[in-house]
């Protein structure tokens, strides 16, 4: 839908812009019907809500312009919706469905965020999450990361031989931080798996550690630099702990939910989990 809308904006910024005096309203009815397909209706309510799912992009067009092609492709998309003989092809009933199911979440899910959390609730938190007492280490550290115990303790040899270590990981690294020269920033606590975590508490400054496994593979460290974190203060943190209360609210909810609901689900263990990538199924 996007690209044939981009056509038509550009076609109608060569033709020029369209008069804003017709859409001018002080009070307008969303139901307003705008147009009407061999009897199925086009509202005002249908064209806001097609504008408001077109990227931030198109905010550089004016109103007027928007509205006729959000119009002209829904009158297009009516026809063609007409053209189908029968009921829609099931790859397409499909779709409806799961973006039925989307849509309505996504609303409930807005209605639960968009209750700010009150002021003795994020006080809660923020004693929770830093006691008056923290003193915690934050730790920067870089690693390489390979697949086998072999390649680790390779790297291990040529790091003693004086490789240096940035350019071992731009060259070895199968991380996504190999580019940057296996960098992690700062972390700490809860922040890295815990082979990864204990591994890096254990070094120096500048020291490198032997081969670590993870889940991940195995991975050579060296730690650049610690530093202790104090308490942080209350108004430094209050954005992001007001997006943690909001998450906990989401979390609640649908938990409520699941304990509300009768789920059933059916055995799963002989389905390959590759067939979801069958996309050959839904052409019936």
């Amino acid at each position: 839908m996007l690209q044939s809308f981009k056509t038509f904006i550009a076609a109608s910024c060569v033709l020029g812009a369209i008069s804003t005096g017709a859409f001018a309203q002080d009070e307008v009815d969303p139901n307003q019907v705008l147009a009407t397909v061999n009897g199925t209706e086009i509202t005002l309510a249908h064209v806001i809500a097609l504008r408001s799912e077109l990227p931030q992009q198109y905010d550089q067009f004016p109103s007027a312009l928007l509205f006729q092609g959000i119009m002209d492709q829904l009158v297009q998309h009516t026809l063609m919706m007409q053209s189908i003989e029968g009921n829609a092809s099931f790859k397409s009933q499909i779709a409806i469905e799961n973006e039925t199911r989307a849509i309505m979440a996504g609303e409930v899910l807005q209605g639960i965020v968009s209750e700010d959390p009150s002021e003795d609730s994020l006080r809660t938190l923020y004693d929770e999450k830093y006691p008056v007492d923290l003193q915690e280490t934050e730790y920067r550290a870089s690693h390489i990361l390979v697949e086998t115990k072999e390649e680790a303790a390779a790297l291990v040899a040529d790091l003693e031989g004086g490789a240096d270590f940035a350019e071992l990981a731009r060259k070895k690294s199968t991380g996504p931080s190999g580019p940057s020269g296996g960098d992690l920033g700062w972390f700490g606590a809860g922040d890295m798996v815990e082979p990864f975590f204990e591994a890096v508490v254990e070094l120096e400054q500048g020291e490198v550690s032997p081969p670590v496994q993870t889940t991940f593979g195995w991975h050579v460290i060296r730690l650049a630099e610690s530093r202790s974190r104090a308490r942080p203060e209350f108004d430094t943190v209050k954005a992001q702990l007001i997006e943690e209360a909001r998450q906990a609210s989401v979390e609640a909810f649908v938990s409520d939910l699941r304990e509300n609901a009768e789920i059933t689900r059916a055995a799963t263990d002989d389905i390959n989990p590759d067939v979801i990538l069958n996309f050959d199924l839904l052409e019936q």
